[in-house]
């Protein structure tokens, strides 16, 4: 067997509203398709991001809380990169979203930071890393 890349991720909130403004207004996911099963009483929202990936967020009734603290087995965080970390960080404080301080990934030297989505889960914004100037890579 051969993995490519990461598909999707599923993703089930408390609010569904909420949920969709935060994920398409404030990290300005596109919809790709958004669908009501009435069998389920549930909204299935597909989200892409630039690369293709997506996410696929899900309403249910009555769906318990997730455990995010003491840190659990499973999925621990959700992670995306982007250019600049204390730009990103910066436009979603400036939305109301609360921002853990920056810090530094000691094996990678690159920039991250954690905040939350409206039902406590997890997110990072990873810094990418730097493009290499031509005249820098060695001959």
């Amino acid at each position: 067997m051969q993995l490519g890349r990461l598909h999707h991720v599923a993703v089930i909130c408390g609010d569904y509203e909420v949920s969709k403004r935060f994920y398409t207004e404030v990290l300005g996911l596109r919809v790709v398709a958004e669908n009501y099963r009435a069998a389920r009483n549930s909204y299935k929202l597909d989200l892409a991001l630039p690369d293709g990936s997506q996410i696929e967020l899900f309403s249910f009734p009555d769906a318990p809380p997730r455990l995010t603290r003491p840190e659990a087995q499973g999925l621990r965080h959700l992670s995306f990169e982007v250019p600049d970390v204390q730009a990103a960080a910066e436009a979603l404080a400036a939305q109301g979203v609360a921002v853990e301080p920056l810090r530094i990934d000691e094996y990678t030297g690159r920039r991250f930071t954690f905040f939350a989505d409206p039902d406590g889960l997890p997110l990072e914004l990873y810094e990418a890393e730097p493009d290499t100037p031509p005249d820098a890579v060695p001959s």
